[in-house]
């Protein structure tokens, strides 16, 4: 498949209440293990990608790294390749808009776009976010790739429990280009189910305690469901337990 192919494929997959599952992948080796197991796309932890590299999450990771790592993945696995690129690696939206054709470049199909300011507190003023967004979609549409823009908000993760500050940014993000919304730490039902019914794009959960399970979210009608760094946290630590066996 073209890229442009795979990036209708990618956006086709996001379904209401019957998501796409998006176990997270950190380099090539294990992209390639995840495709082999039947996923039906790939996408990157920012955290896992970063962790695996010695680098802490949150752009700590040199982005020239972070594409050659997304160049390796999307060279390896035939399927769509979706990209956790956090703050887009600059406040500027014409430096942004560089990076995004930049790696768009490399064949990827989607990104996750975060309203945390990556290097600084808070989060972006939601007119100002939309206009990150604006630009993302005009450098895509530039290169003509449908780009699927998940647009992330952190609302609720260490900034309260707002859901109408949620539902007024997903349908900002929205109206600014945005193809989904990922909405991390939320795991109330009555929240997601209220997330789901009123933001106009697909809503992404991510997997974390106290989240309903994947049925539930498909009955909340959730249409994307991502596991984050949870699979590289759990590989880290069999591996350890294993050589402490073999090392003891």
């Amino acid at each position: 498949m073209s890229q442009i192919e795979k990036a209708k494929v990618f956006a086709e997959l996001h379904v209401k209440g019957r998501p796409i599952i998006l176990y997270n992948a950190w380099d090539a080796g294990s992209a390639k293990a995840i495709a082999d197991a039947g996923a039906k796309a790939i996408a990157t932890s920012s955290w896992a990608v970063a962790a695996a590299q010695g680098f802490k999450d949150g752009e700590d990771l040199p982005i020239a790294v972070a594409e050659q790592i997304v160049s390796r993945i999307a060279a390896t696995v035939e399927k769509p390749v979706t990209m956790d690129f956090e703050g887009g690696y600059s406040d500027d939206d014409g430096a942004l808009a560089s990076n995004i054709e930049r790696i768009l470049d490399l064949g990827i199909v989607g990104i996750n776009f975060e309203d945390r300011v990556v290097k600084g507190k808070g989060l972006y003023g939601v007119d100002r976010q939309a206009s990150r967004i604006s630009a993302i979609r005009d450098a895509a549409d530039r290169k003509g790739i449908p780009l699927f823009i998940n647009a992330r908000t952190d609302v609720f993760l260490g900034n309260g429990d707002d859901v109408e500050e949620a539902l007024k940014r997903g349908e900002a993000y929205a109206n600014a280009g945005a193809s989904g919304f990922f909405v991390p730490g939320v795991r109330v039902p009555d929240h997601i189910r209220r997330l789901v019914s009123e933001t106009p794009i697909p809503v992404n959960v991510m997997v974390m305690d106290g989240v309903p399970s994947n049925d539930e979210l498909a009955k909340l009608g959730v249409a994307r469901v991502s596991y984050g760094a949870l699979l590289y946290a759990e590989s880290m630590s069999t591996l350890r337990e294993k050589a402490t066996k073999a090392l003891s």
